[in-house]
Parts: C-alpha cells; sequence; structure tokens
C-alpha cells in the first residue's frame, strides 16, 4: 500500500510533457555521440508482464502504458560528479551512470497488499537479491534518522509539519479534499492489556465501546505527528517483531467513524513520500513513479498517466528505477499501492522519436 503527501514540500513535482521537437541540449549531444545499453543485471528482472494483461486498467491507460513501452522515455543525468560512494550501497561504484539513456517500461508483476509494496515493488524494481523488503525498510528508516539528526531546526519543522499533515491531520479542516480522514496512533504490543482494561472500565461506566477506544487510544498511545515518531511507525511491517501496533481512528465530517484496533498486529505502515526520498537517498538514485488514473479520478485521457519523480538528497550515482501506481479518484490525492516496473535500457534516440522526456 502506498501514500502521497498532498501539498509538502517533500513531495517532488510532476513530471509535464516536455515537447520532443524542442531543441536539444549539451547534455543529449553528448548522449547522442555514444549510444548506452546499461547492463540487464542492475536494470531489468526475469519476468515482465505485458499491459494488456495488467488488471485493473482501463483501455485510455493501457493505450499510454503501451506507448511508453514501444517507445520509451528519455532520461537524462544531471551531471553531478559521484564522489564518497559507499562500498555498502548496491550501486556499482566502479562507473559513473551515463549521460542519458532511453528506458523501456515494462510492469514487473503483482506484490503482496500488505502495506509492505512499496518496499517489495523497489526491492524487484531495482533487482536486490540480497536485500529482502523488511530488511529495506529498516534501511529506509535508518537513512531517514541519518538525515534528520542532520537538518536545521527549521527544516525539521518541516518535516514534522508533512509527517502532521499525512498522519495526525486537522479535523476542523480538509473535508473539501477528503471524505475520509485517519488518525494514526502507536500502541506498544507490551501495552494490549491494559489499554483494553482501561476502555472496559469506561464501557463499564455506560461509554460506547468506540468512543471509548477512541478516547483511551488518543490519550495513551503515541500520535505520528514528528519525525521521531515517523520512523517507529514506518519501522513496523505487520511482523510478531514490532515492538509497535498500528491503531487507526477514520473520521468523516461528522465525526468518529470507526476504530480500526489492529487486534491481530498485521497492518503494516504504509510506504509514503517520505520513505521514497529516503530509498532514493539511500541507493544515491532517482525514483519515478508512474501513476495511471482511471475515469474515477475525472482525468482525460492526455492526462490518465503521468510521473512523479523523487531525487536523493546527495549526488546521483547510479541510474533511476521505476514504480507503478494505478491510482484511485475518491480521494483525489493519490494511489493506494505500488507495483515494480522493470526499466530495459536501449540506445539513445532522437527526442522526436521517444514518448516522454523525463
Amino acid at each position: 500500500m502506498g501514500k502521497l503527501i498532498c501539498d509538502s514540500t517533500t513531495s517532488s513535482p510532476v513530471i509535464p510533457w516536455k515537447d520532443p521537437t524542442a531543441a536539444p541540449s549539451s547534455i543529449d549531444t553528448i548522449a547522442a555521440a555514444a549510444a548506452v545499453d546499461l547492463s540487464d543485471e542492475i536494470l531489468t528482472a526475469t519476468a515482465t508482464t505485458p499491459w494488456d494483461d495488467v488488471s485493473g486498467l482501463e483501455d485510455q491507460q493501457k493505450r499510454h502504458l503501451q506507448r511508453l513501452h514501444a517507445k520509451g522515455v528519455l532520461w537524462k543525468h544531471p551531471g553531478n560528479k559521484c564522489q564518497n560512494q559507499n562500498q555498502e550501497d548496491d550501486v556499482d561504484s566502479s562507473s559513473s551512470p551515463p549521460a542519458a539513456v532511453v528506458f523501456r517500461l515494462s510492469h514487473g508483476g503483482d506484490v503482496e497488499a500488505d502495506g509492505n509494496c512499496l518496499f517489495t515493488a523497489s526491492q524487484k524494481a531495482m533487482n536486490l537479491k540480497e536485500i529482502s523488503a523488511k530488511d529495506l525498510r529498516r534501511r529506509t528508516v535508518r537513512r531517514f534518522l541519518e538525515d534528520l539528526r542532520s537538518e536545521s531546526g527549521m527544516e525539521r519543522e518541516n518535516v514534522d509539519a508533512a509527517i502532521r499533515h499525512m498522519y495526525a491531520p486537522d479535523l476542523r479542516s480538509g473535508w473539501g479534499i477528503h471524505v475520509v480522514q485517519e488518525l494514526k496512533l502507536l500502541a506498544k504490543k507490551a501495552d494490549r492489556e491494559t489499554l483494553d482494561s482501561a476502555i472496559e472500565e469506561l464501557v463499564n461506566l455506560g461509554m460506547q465501546r468506540e468512543l471509548a477506544a477512541e478516547s483511551i487510544y488518543k490519550e495513551r498511545c503515541t500520535a505520528v505527528d514528528n519525525g521521531q515518531n515517523w520512523a517507529k511507525y514506518m519501522s513496523i511491517s505487520g511482523s510478531p517483531d514490532d515492538e509497535y501496533n498500528i491503531i487507526t481512528l477514520q473520521y468523516t465530517e461528522d465525526g468518529l467513524l470507526t476504530v480500526d484496533e489492529n487486534r491481530e498486529g498485521h497492518a503494516a505502515a504504509f510506504g509514503d513520500d517520505i520513505a521514497i526520498e529516503c530509498i532514493a537517498t539511500e541507493f544515491k538514485r532517482e525514483i519515478y513513479v508512474l501513476q495511471a488514473h482511471g475515469s474515477d479520478a475525472m482525468v482525460d485521457e492526455d492526462n490518465c498517466v503521468f510521473f512523479l519523480p523523487h531525487r536523493p538528497r546527495s549526488e546521483i550515482c547510479g541510474p533511476p528505477f521505476f514504480l507503478f501506481m494505478k491510482g484511485t479518484g475518491w480521494c483525489g490525492a493519490g494511489a493506494d499501492h505500488y507495483e515494480p516496473l522493470i526499466a530495459h535500457s536501449s540506445s539513445v534516440i532522437s527526442h522526436e522519436k521517444v514518448a516522454l522526456v523525463l
């Protein structure tokens, strides 16, 4: 599952359509002089799925996705020099990425919708054989905390504000966009019996069960409202060794809708834009999320497919990788499931022949 930030400084801008007939830049001239074919070991996986066979897509989406595969997208390296490469990173530090390359994008197959899909899809898209999705989640949180320690006071405030926007929103506003808003809380597994006893006491005093649960959870659990608590939240994979369980309070404009107490402890923290930027920074690679919206999002055919770029906070030392999202229109603000894209590299061709310039 996935979550996107709306109106946040941590989000990257949508990639607009660029006129393929525009005059080439100097980097294009360099690329044209030296065609590149990157290693399949780094950029491709063993299995891909034709877009016609991908479930849940409308015809207009399939047409655009088939065009992206047939013509490819042109990526240009920003030109920075990669220095101080960490040898633990899964990037080939022996050579710099090429000046430009064309990628033909195929669907990399379904991944389980268990809350870990960002990390599972990223693992498959990067073809990481020695790193599990759970390991990738841990590295993402570690990278976030390391970067957070180096932030200035103002930067930390911006991070905290973005996190509150997603996980502890002000329920007095935002109803023009969202039908349902959620508060995420963290309950220590060791405290579950104590929490249950406190809720039962309120019920015995005549309070409705859900209202009693809301009151106790909000009073005694940890809100996901700052960087340190985000790290605790994003560490949760729904496994038995998690320290915390996720409690979700859902609200409509009229008040409390449901309380998801997650008693089985299977809920995992969905990946978000902050996590994607951390993965990009950890591997020193750009990540492009290809988002496909259907008719429920009320977009015309020309705008039903677009790229959301996420850039590392450091230098770029390898080629980008790509993720896929099937957008949903009901919330007007993103999508709910990540899947891998397999990027097949090919020789650089002219602007006129590619489907899109990233």
